[in-house]
């Protein structure tokens, strides 16, 4: 009855964040009020949904090594923002619609000053998203999945819904940069999940710098 009570509360906290993401990125809703207002409000709920729903939450503010996931986390935030500008330009040189794609994702900064976006960036929003989809979704999801590749399924199937909230942009380098992006950070976390507070740092960062600090 445990397992089955949890399910529901991971699926639950699941279908709200597609609705938030529904509703910031479909054509039909975006924009109104102002998307970064409703991505911090994703981001408010969203952690405390997972804080809630994790009967062990303590473990989540556990910080080993605190010198070393700082330093990781800077050095993913800027492997990442290496592999997204590698892909890029090697995107522009196959698809002609990929530029173009990629300048709507960068219109969404309009509405707010850039150090306020930057300041929530880094300060609710990125460390919002992982905290839920790694610290919650992928690590229920390794507690709940039957077998000995749970971890593996969980990280697989997480890495699909983070990339697949994002389907109502009908953007596809969108979809893209979340399918590798999430990939990524799920990937890390199903290696070494101690590695959360990194990751956070990590999201952060990585957010800020794409869309502020060293735009692509």
């Amino acid at each position: 009855m445990a397992v089955s009570r949890d399910l529901r509360k991971l699926i639950a906290a699941i279908c709200v964040a597609a609705v938030f993401w529904f509703y910031m990125f479909s054509p039909w809703t975006g924009g109104w009020p102002n998307f970064w207002v409703v991505m911090s409000v994703a981001a408010m709920v969203l952690t405390t949904l997972a804080l809630a729903f994790t009967p062990d939450r303590q473990e989540l503010a556990k910080v080993e090594k605190p010198l070393l996931q700082v330093l990781g986390g800077i050095v993913i935030a800027a492997a990442l923002w290496g592999i997204f500008w590698v892909g890029d330009k090697l995107s522009g040189l196959m698809f002609d619609f990929a530029r173009p794609e990629v300048d709507a994702v960068y219109a969404m900064k309009t509405g707010l000053p850039p150090h306020t976006i930057a300041i929530l960036l880094i300060g609710l929003i990125g460390p919002a998203e992982e905290l839920f989809w790694r610290g919650y979704v992928q690590r229920t999801m390794a507690r709940l999945l039957p077998g000995k590749r749970a971890a593996d399924l969980a990280f697989i199937l997480t890495a699909a819904v983070y990339a697949l909230v994002h389907i109502w942009s009908f953007n596809f380098m969108l979809i893209m940069a979340a399918l590798v992006a999430g990939g990524v950070w799920g990937l890390i976390y199903r290696i070494c999940p101690k590695a959360l507070p990194a990751l956070i740092i990590s999201h952060a960062l990585w957010d800020a710098l794409v869309f502020v600090i060293l735009p692509i």
